[in-house]
């Protein structure tokens, strides 16, 4: 199994900067004093406040699964087995946030295939379609039972297996809560298996729940190990120690932000684990990013990233193992004890900033945002004329946006106005595989403007960062890339497609957004390689 080399390292936490370090002293002493590590670990729903105690009370069952999801490795395996005497060795996710982001770190650290759908572009469903599907099965999760993206991918796989001679409901398994219109679906049409999680696990903390351990198991990751690892962790985890780390993370977190550092830059320096800040993105953004506060995490691409080498007093930069750089947090340890060590710390953060970790208030109002474009197409096919054209690049500013002059000007006028400790959201509606190139807008945006800056595939980080895009520090600029559809898919018994359906997520989360008084430059690619080449050129040019 990859990433061995975590294997034996202990759960830690290291507060690189001593004068951090002397600040988290005092919330250490009182985390400890209050016996929140304690209470968390077992599953005392007062920790939040009253206001937050309804909802906790039937979220907090993650602190455990490292023994409730036992059961789990042998029907995972169970199944695998059958699947491959049958030939069946292609591993399709069709899920979102909290459903995709765990497998996908498991599979990556384990070095074993999963294709993720966690979009709504034709392109990248297209390509996942060309694969074998005599080989492929298609795990459908959806907490709810009714993501529309992955109702979208199941309608179009479905089609795909029945059109080529495939009993559909042989090659669809099915990770869902009881009693969700998914699990009532899968009963009535026969799918092969259907995983029932725990009902009580909120999505971004169901990394060891079966959204997160059916598809990486089924893929070939050894989660009978991520669950050794968690169960190694937990232990020191819930105990009221100034040691503990998680105390010790969420200590150093709170202090950082009462201080100012209202971001969470994470870069990886040599951790062992495959694309753990991706992860992490959620669980602390949709956590923490409520109340016109909370904590913005910055992934990166490494320790010599912009953003990371150069953090001013608003961010404060962890390394996701050894102490690295400009570090002034280090956090060590496997995949599995990494998870939970994460998620105790989200969980006391929360206290620490007066909010209740386990809500999510603005995550439905993009989603409402773009069903009403959908149920007029009019509007979703019209909308409204570019202020300007620029070669292959058509721009939709929103009120009070420059939206005139040549690209470089209205990408110049666009960056300079987010504020000096501000941030600077990219959120490209784009094929995260074709498209890659585009995470290169992170780099020099970054770079160049010495913001903060966030990099988000759409619709997927609608299921993460999303929530503090509308609910956390209202400091934040954004940036939409969109781009032509070149070979648009129906969606099976539905009146659109997926590029209208990813083209009304776009709209209505800028609509959202503009709504909350964030400012929204929405930059349309006619030719999509042709429109990211001219932007990365004007942002090069008009940037220095």
């Amino acid at each position: 199994m990859a990433g061995d080399e975590t294997a034996g390292q202990e759960t830690g936490v290291e507060i690189v900067d001593a004068a951090l370090e002397g600040k988290a002293a005092e919330l250490v002493a009182k985390l400890v004093e209050d016996g929140a590590a304690s209470k968390l670990a077992a599953q005392d729903a007062t920790l939040w406040g009253p206001d937050a105690e309804s909802e906790a009370s039937i979220r907090l069952s993650w602190t455990t699964l490292h023994k409730s999801s036992r059961p789990l490795i042998g029907e995972i395996e169970a199944l695998r087995t059958e699947l491959q005497a049958e030939g069946v060795d292609r591993v399709v996710l069709a899920g979102m946030g909290g459903s995709s982001l765990a497998p996908e770190v498991i599979t990556g650290t384990d070095q074993v295939p999963l294709t993720v759908l966690d979009t709504t572009d034709a392109g990248q469903v297209s390509d996942a379609l060309a694969g074998d599907l005599d080989r492929t099965v298609i795990v459908v999760s959806s907490k709810s039972g009714g993501t529309v993206e992955t109702d979208s991918h199941r309608r179009i796989f479905a089609k795909a297996f029945s059109d080529n001679g495939i009993d559909a409901a042989s090659r669809i398994v099915v990770v869902t809560d009881p009693g969700s219109p998914l699990a009532e679906l899968a009963g009535k049409e026969g799918y092969r298996k259907v995983f029932l999680a725990d009902p009580n696990v909120g999505g971004r903390y169901s990394a060891l729940t079966a959204f997160g351990l059916v598809p990486a198991g089924l893929a070939g990751a050894d989660v009978a190990r991520l669950l050794d690892q968690a169960a190694l962790a937990a232990g020191s985890l819930g105990t009221d120690s100034p040691e503990n780390p998680a105390v010790r993370l969420a200590a150093a977190l709170g202090a950082a932000h009462a201080d100012g550092a209202e971001k969470v830059v994470l870069a990886d320096t040599g951790s062992g684990i495959a694309g753990f800040a991706d992860w992490a993105e959620q669980l602390i953004a949709e956590s923490t990013g409520k109340q016109g506060t909370g904590l913005l995490p910055v992934a990166v691409e490494g320790p010599d990233a912009p953003g990371f080498t150069d953090a001013r007093a608003d961010a404060t930069p962890v390394a996701i193992g050894p102490a690295d750089g400009n570090a002034k947090i280090a956090t060590t340890g496997s995949l599995g004890a990494q998870m939970l060590l994460w998620e105790f710390a989200t969980a006391l953060v929360g206290r620490l900033l007066g909010i209740n970790p386990f809500d999510q208030p603005d995550v439905e109002a993009a989603k409402k945002a773009a069903r009403s474009l959908l149920d007029n197409p009019a509007a979703l096919e019209g909308g409204a004329e570019p202020s300007s054209v620029d070669g292959a690049v058509a721009v939709h500013p929103s009120d009070g946006v420059t939206g005139t002059g040549s690209l470089g000007e209205i990408v110049k006028a666009f960056l300079g106005s987010a504020p000096e400790t501000g941030y600077i959201a990219v959120q490209a509606y784009l094929d995260r595989l074709d498209d890659a190139s585009a995470a290169l807008l992170r780099t020099e945006i970054a770079k160049r403007t010495g913001r903060q800056t966030t990099f988000g595939w759409g619709p997927r980080f609608l299921h993460s960062t999303g929530q503090y895009h509308k609910g956390g520090h209202q400091n934040g600029i954004f940036l939409q890339v969109t781009g032509a559809v070149e070979a648009d898919l129906a969606v099976p018994d539905r009146p659109y497609t997926l590029g209208q359906l990813q083209h009304a997520q776009a709209l209505g989360d800028g609509q959202v957004l503009a709504e909350h008084g964030r400012p929204v430059l929405r930059l349309h690619f006619t030719d999509r390689a042709a429109g990211l080449a001219q932007l990365i050129s004007a942002i090069q040019e008009a940037v220095k």
